[in-house]
């Protein structure tokens, strides 16, 4: 519930800053979609910043999100899926599979790639028919919150890349760029407030 309630503060707050600046009703609306990563570090506030009043963006991040439909913490299973589905946006950013980045789910490469593609048909059929872009996350620079970085470099990473491939979606890389960064990721996972500007502008760079 915490989660949604950030959402929905985000999401008002996203169209009070768009009123302020410009017209709401001709802002493009990006979703921002993912989990803790997205949710909490204040990336889809820089890339609004740099994005400019012409721009509405909603973050629609949940913390643990998963792309595994098995899980309970599945994005596809969040109310802030339908959310995010609601907002009609214009543009998708998809940033997930960190989660996912843990050997003990015993689930396949099959299925991630599976589910995944399922979510991007989900916002591909919306009747705004956005323009989607699937995110690389970040590297994990240590296995203190049990996700590997080994794991997601060997599987997740590839995977992502053959969903981009099934859906014929651009890939935004936030994984290489970032690779030699550890220090701004406070706890090897999550990036610090100097690392969610870097995402965003690597966001920013690719869907503009």
């Amino acid at each position: 519930m915490f989660g949604v309630a950030v959402i929905v503060v985000l999401l008002l707050l996203a169209m009070f800053f768009v009123r302020m600046g410009g017209n709401s009703g001709n802002a493009v609306r990006v979703a921002c979609v993912g989990d803790s990563i997205t949710l909490g570090t204040g990336y889809p506030i820089y890339l609004w910043q740099e994005l400019g009043s012409n721009y509405m963006v909603g973050n629609f991040g949940v913390n643990g999100a998963t792309v595994y439909l098995s899980l309970g913490s599945a994005y596809m299973n969040q109310t802030a899926f339908q959310v995010a589905e609601q907002f009609e946006p214009n543009a998708v950013i998809i940033m997930l599979g960190t989660n996912d980045a843990h050997p003990n789910l015993d689930e396949s490469n099959a299925v991630f790639i599976s589910n995944y593609v399922m979510l991007v048909r989900a916002f591909q059929g919306l009747p705004s028919k956005p323009k989607i872009w699937i995110v690389l996350p970040p590297p994990i620079f240590n296995n203190t919150i049990n996700l590997s970085g080994e794991y997601l470099a060997q599987n997740i990473i590839p995977d992502i890349k053959q969903v981009a491939n099934q859906t014929r979606v651009p890939i935004i890389d936030a994984n290489a760029p970032l690779a030699s960064d550890s220090e701004l990721f406070y706890d090897g996972v999550h990036p610090n407030a100097y690392g969610a500007w870097m995402i965003a502008n690597i966001v920013y760079q690719a869907i503009k």
